[in-house]
């Protein structure tokens, strides 16, 4: 049986953690960890959304500096330190990236943006260690672009190889293969795997248990912030009670509401609701989208799929009306050719969205039923006056994507995975014509992945909502899709087919 008794602490260890505790605005997210690393030993440390594997990694890196017990970094990672690679760390530098951009002030309009050079050599000159990397993760051409310009699995790379070339005694992985697409998994793998064998101290923090490399030696389960259990990869993953822990029971789905009125005319019904015709998009000398040809109706639900950077964004950027390269092009959207004097709020009524930079971005201190109420008005937080109408809305949504226990919640005391199922009850109070869904399973466990694909089948099923799902994971595709829009890899950029999806 795995161990779950406070584990002793030996004087060679590398990291010890005693009776650690952390809470943020009084809500606790590590509780009496008690836990070390000793030299040679490789860890993952799993558990589903909301168990506390950030937070136990902030702790480790000093990142979390009010949490209380005793943390002793010792041997090697007190000499050479440690480095952490999570998506909060990308965001923050998009995010002060964006702060800087001057755009409005140039002759050209267009502010390049922190380069993906700067970003891991932060003004170094390049070594030989930091060529070997950017060859062996094939970003070579992506070194001279702006951080708007990579895509989320690019930047992904770019901090990992910023990581190791500062040759820390310990690397902190945070669920590394989320963004990726399946080619880059497959190589992110082997690194993982060359890394296990190396003098890095590794810790992973996973979601899956699918995802735990077999080569990790020992395995830490938090649950709410508690050890659960902690041992070897065999005993853990042999643990039912592990096993209760990852693939909990699903809350039963109830009847979807009635649409909500809408205030806006659509195309006849056998007209598309989107049209692209040879559509391209230049930034400078870098093609993103050659010649794209596209028509999504009121019958089908898309599939958006394509490695990393091939254009997935830039494609929705142009249909959500983000994107000013949508003018003078071959563009229809609901009927109307883009460019004809429409607003972008005119386009943007008509979809529902969901991507995980909203979630991260989503303003803190509010109720369930008010995040959700939110939707009506397509504001990231409520700032508009709202009546019991909406709220009974509101609340049908929750129930129907069996969520009406946390109407009343405090939205931040929700897991990560409860939240996004909250977002995507968000995205569909206005019941929009079109439920665009970027990545929507991206920085899931594997039991919410599965509540989200089946909510996303039941709205498919029960409204005359159409879905775009974008993923880099084809395991990841809900039940419903039957049209496929594919980026494909050719010796100079991608080519894009549409095809039916069986």
């Amino acid at each position: 049986m795995p161990q779950t008794k406070k584990q002793p602490i030996s004087s060679s260890a590398l990291l010890t953690l005693q009776e650690v505790s952390l809470s943020y605005r009084a809500m606790p997210a590590l509780q009496n960890i008690n836990w070390s690393i000793e030299p040679g030993e490789q860890w993952v440390c799993l558990g589903p959304n909301g168990a506390g594997k950030t937070s136990l990694a902030n702790v480790i890196t000093g990142q979390a500096s009010h949490a209380s017990g005793a943390i002793t970094r010792a041997g090697r990672i007190a000499e050479h330190g440690l480095a952490y690679v999570c998506f909060e760390q990308q965001k923050a530098l998009c995010d002060r990236d964006k702060k800087l951009d001057d755009s409005e002030f140039r002759a050209d309009a267009c502010d390049p943006g922190t380069r993906i050079t700067d970003v891991i050599l932060e003004g170094k000159m390049p070594t030989a260690l930091f060529e070997h990397w950017v060859e062996r993760l094939n970003i070579g051409h992506i070194l001279q672009r702006g951080l708007r310009f990579v895509s989320t699995g690019e930047m992904r790379k770019s901090l990992l190889i910023k990581a190791i070339i500062s040759k820390p005694a310990m690397l902190i992985l945070d669920s590394p293969l989320d963004g990726l697409d399946l080619s880059s998994q497959a190589e992110l793998r082997e690194i993982i795997d060359e890394l296990l064998r190396s003098d890095v101290s590794l810790l992973l923090l996973c979601r899956q248990m699918e995802d735990i490399p077999s080569a990790v030696s020992n395995i830490l389960v938090l649950e709410k912030g508690r050890v659960l259990a902690m041992g070897s990869h065999q005993d853990i993953l042999n643990s039912e009670q592990v096993q209760a822990l990852m693939n909990p029971p699903m809350a039963e789905l109830a009847q979807l509401p009635p649409p909500a009125p809408r205030t806006y005319q659509l195309p006849e019904q056998h007209a598309p609701l989107i049209s692209l015709r040879n559509v391209s998009v230049n930034y400078g000398d870098l093609q993103v989208l050659n010649d794209v040809n596209w028509t999504f109706s009121r019958t089908q639900h898309c599939y958006v799929s394509g490695p990393n950077g091939c254009g997935k964004t830039t494609l929705l950027s142009l249909i959500t009306g983000d994107n000013h390269k949508a003018y003078g092009q071959n563009i229809t959207l609901f009927g109307i050719r883009r460019g004809s004097g429409e607003s972008v709020w005119d386009i943007k009524q008509k979809y529902g969205q969901l991507d995980t930079l909203l979630h991260l971005n989503y303003v803190r201190g509010m109720r369930v039923v008010e995040v959700v109420v939110s939707g009506f008005f397509d504001t990231i937080g409520l700032y508009d006056d709202w009546g019991d109408a909406q709220r009974a809305i509101a609340e049908q949504w929750l129930a129907a994507l069996g969520l009406a226990q946390y109407t009343m919640d405090s939205f931040d005391a929700l897991s990560f995975g409860i939240q996004r199922m909250v977002l995507l009850a968000r995205a569909m109070v206005k019941s929009p014509i079109i439920l665009l869904l970027d990545e929507p399973t991206l920085g899931l466990d594997g039991h919410h992945r599965k509540l989200i694909l089946r909510a996303i089948d039941h709205i498919a099923a029960q409204s005359d909502t159409q879905v775009v799902f974008v993923s880099h994971c084809a395991g990841d595709m809900p039940a419903c899709i039957n049209q496929h829009l594919a980026f494909e890899a050719m010796e100079r950029g991608f080519s894009i087919s549409v095809h039916a999806a069986s």
